[in-house]
């Protein structure tokens, strides 16, 4: 198979994954969200440790932490992966799936913003008026349903600031994920040891300590680190195979399909104040997507092995992403 048609059924994979995580989410639905978050984090950790060793990788996890200043800053990833994840699961839990799908269709323009008040990235007249309609979009929901998106927003800026972080780090970046979860993993165990013996976590309608209790449900929260890892694993590959800019714009397919499980699955209601807002990101996206593919067009060509603007780590979150950008190596920072 010619690398370029293997690395679009990888990306293709990986988004259908994401994409379609929200159905995987829901059946978990009766267990806790933060019981569901520990072992996510648990289980993730066993499949990124498997990753590494296999590919001969784990003396990588060292330099995680071969600095104060490395090891702030992947702590402070940690944190923010966290939130991240758990503003994901808890979204559909509650039925706020469009809610989340929304937040990611924003993320890459939030990113953007970011790049300019946190980096001092230029940013060209298309990428303004894409920031500037997803702004509206926002403004117009918060008006029309006389509520902020607040899970919008919070996982968009969430992994918005996430982004900004591993600009900043020098780590492997598949190490930089797997370090990550080595810091949350005792309060995941911590948390998960409080549930089981002192009955934490406990909420009507949910089921705590369910693993070991239920079958089904251990079976499913054993899942949950491949889900996690695999996508990424795809998406590592297609990078290598396939162009910056149908690797950024195929990610639009996450966001998309978790739209379609919040309508079509979870049978969550469009708005006439949906109906507006969301062919305004659209729209955004579309123009924030031209901007890309002109800049990339008009810019050498990067050698391979150099660093170039996909950041494999930012996608390790799992439950997105548009987490392509097509600018300079977040790997070695900006700074």
């Amino acid at each position: 198979m010619p690398p370029r048609a293997a690395g679009l059924i990888a990306m293709t994979g990986a988004c259908v994954i994401w994409g379609l995580s929200p159905l995987y989410w829901k059946l978990l639905a009766a267990v806790p969200a933060a019981e569901v978050l520990a072992h996510r984090t648990l289980w993730s950790l066993i499949t990124f440790l498997g990753i590494l060793a296999l590919r001969g990788r784990l003396g990588a996890l060292r330099s995680a932490f071969a600095s104060r200043r490395e090891a702030l800053l992947t702590a402070a990833a940690a944190a923010l992966v966290t939130v991240n994840w758990f503003g994901f699961i808890y979204a559909v839990q509650i039925g706020r799936t469009m809610e989340a799908s929304l937040g990611y269709y924003i993320f890459p323009l939030v990113t953007v913003l970011f790049g300019y008040l946190l980096d001092g990235d230029r940013l060209r007249p298309l990428q303004w008026l894409a920031v500037a309609l997803a702004a509206t979009a926002v403004a117009v929901l918060t008006a029309g349903l006389g509520v902020v998106p607040r899970i919008s927003l919070m996982l968009a800026v969430s992994f918005g600031l996430y982004g900004v972080l591993k600009r900043r780090l020098k780590t492997d970046p598949m190490a930089s994920v797997t370090a990550e979860v080595v810091l949350l993993a005792p309060i995941a165990l911590a948390w998960l040891a409080a549930v089981h013996l002192a009955g934490w976590g406990a909420a009507p309608g949910r089921e705590a300590a369910a693993f070991g209790a239920d079958p089904g449900l251990s079976l499913l929260l054993a899942v949950s680190g491949v889900l996690t890892g695999l996508p990424l694993i795809l998406f590592s590959y297609a990078s290598q195979r396939i162009t910056l800019p149908t690797l950024g714009l195929m990610t639009y397919l996450n966001p998309t399909l978790q739209f379609l499980c919040a309508t079509l699955a979870f049978g969550e209601p469009v708005t006439l104040w949906h109906a507006i807002a969301f062919p305004m990101i659209w729209a955004g996206l579309a123009l924030y997507s031209l901007d890309g593919w002109r800049a990339w067009r008009s810019a050498p060509i990067a050698a391979p092995g150099s660093d170039t603007a996909v950041t494999v780590d930012s996608v390790a979150s799992g439950a997105s992403s548009s987490a392509t950008t097509w600018r300079s190596s977040p790997s070695k920072g900006s700074q």
